[in-house]
């Protein structure tokens, strides 16, 4: 059980989450918690003031502390056990203290130092929901993830080793849940064998948890946030946004990689890899059925089942006449982004250029001087991908007539169909792509046109 940052984000969130814990009991729950709903940008905002020496920084730490301190004397009553999570929480802020100090006095945030700070939520909010666990009644143990979350050193998107954090998984998770003991960990932070902390990137805890529960073998992961399951688009651009009952694993993972904000797109992987169903759920309307993941959902082939989309990319256009009929071209492209660690989203070719999309611009000065060698070379800034995601697409007659039929009115500056039976995609301007999104709704899943 996955709890989100909105989900944790109050004391009153807080309980609501002791009580569907307690109702699972039964099932041996393996508890994982997010930072408090807002802490993470929180703490990276106070790092990057004490980057610039800014004495707000000190005000962040002094309104992180009355925040989880309110929460601590709301949930647990006056004793030892209120008094050891206020010390906790006053020794991991005189911690992030120390931190920003020497980020002051050093003029340097480094990705390692960066790790240290943002994994801090995760630090205070897992020993806060440990205790009211127990002060409910349930037998409950916090669990450092840093004990056993075993990772790499790349800062910031640390990539976890499983055989490693499987084996400190069985050492010490196992042995609470075959005793009735429910384990309560941080999600998004790990460490290296060094014992250094580490995070596996923004929205990792839905990571950590599909991790654990695939090398526990779950029975199921369920991920707790603030909707009511995957929703046909997000509801803050099209209010008749409608929930999904089920859908696939790459049906998934096509709407979390392409915008989707319900999970994180590594989520999938580790559930796909053990064939474990992912719920995601509401913990502002348990009742409600959610979404179920499953490897090959129901329902007809050939109907788009939700939309996605993703601002803040940049297209990057590689001209040049004379890659006609030249073997190697692609392969060079590649390597210029391969070699400045940046992944591509799409791509699109023809006899005499490429274009692809990225979304991280910290390499494309180094980038675009290396395929500058190759052709001529622009890049396109704000620009947004929208997805259609479905199944049975490419054997579908008539879907991209009614896609395109849509977007009459918007320019679509590239367009990826074929490369996966469940995903059509196409590129438009930041401006076009909430519009865009709102012509297809009303297509494919609103009234009569549906």
């Amino acid at each position: 059980m996955k709890f989100g940052g909105t989900s944790v984000g109050s004391a009153e969130r807080i309980a609501a989450v002791a009580r569907l814990v307690e109702e699972r009991r039964p099932r041996q729950p393996l508890v994982v918690v997010s930072a408090l709903g807002g802490v993470t940008d929180q703490l990276i905002r106070g790092a990057r003031m004490a980057l610039h020496r800014d004495p707000a920084a000190e005000a962040q730490v002094d309104a992180l502390q009355q925040r989880h301190r309110a929460a601590v004397e709301e949930l647990l009553p006056e004793g030892s056990e209120r008094e050891r999570i206020l010390a906790h929480v006053e020794s991991v802020l005189s911690e992030l203290r120390v931190l920003y100090k020497g980020v002051h006095y050093l003029e340097e945030l480094t990705p390692r130092s960066l790790d240290a700070i943002s994994g801090m939520g995760e630090r205070l909010s897992f020993e806060i929901a440990t205790a009211a666990l127990a002060a409910r009644g349930i037998p409950a143990r916090a669990v450092d993830s840093r004990q056993v979350l075993l990772t790499d050193d790349t800062f910031g998107r640390a990539q976890p080793q499983p055989l490693e954090t499987q084996e400190r998984l069985r050492a010490r998770v196992s042995p609470l849940l075959t005793n009735g003991v429910v384990p309560v960990m941080p999600g998004f932070i790990g460490a290296t064998a060094d014992g250094v902390s580490t995070t596996l990137g923004r929205g990792g805890s839905d990571w950590s948890a599909s991790l654990f529960g695939s090398l526990l073998d779950a029975e199921e992961i369920q991920i707790w946030t603030d909707v009511d399951g995957m929703l046909t688009v997000d509801p803050r651009v099209v209010r008749a946004a409608q929930p999904v009952p089920e859908v696939s694993f790459a049906e998934a993972a096509e709407l979390a990689y392409f915008g989707a904000k319900v999970l994180h797109p590594a989520t999938i992987r580790p559930a796909v890899d053990k064939g474990i169903p992912v719920l995601v759920l509401n913990t502002m309307n348990p009742r409600a059925p959610g979404t179920r993941i499953v490897a090959d959902a129901g329902g007809a082939t050939g109907t788009p089942r939700a939309l996605a989309f993703k601002k803040g990319l940049y297209v990057v256009l590689i001209r040049e006449p004379r890659m006609l009929m030249a073997h190697g071209f692609l392969s060079k492209v590649f390597e210029a982004f391969a070699r400045h660690r940046t992944s591509v989203d799409l791509i699109a070719t023809s006899e005499v250029s490429v274009s692809l999309t990225i979304d991280d611009p910290t390499a494309l000065p180094a980038i675009q001087a290396d395929l500058s060698d190759l052709g001529e070379v622009q890049v396109l800034p704000r620009m947004a991908i929208v997805s259609v995601v479905g199944r049975g697409f490419c054997r579908q007659p008539g879907l991209a007539a009614r896609i395109f039929g849509a977007l009459r009115e918007i320019n679509v500056v590239m367009i990826s169909f074929g490369a996966s039976d469940v995903n059509v995609s196409f590129v438009v301007s930041e401006a076009d792509a909430e519009p865009a999104v709102r012509a297809l709704h009303a297509t494919f899943f609103e009234g009569a046109a549906a």
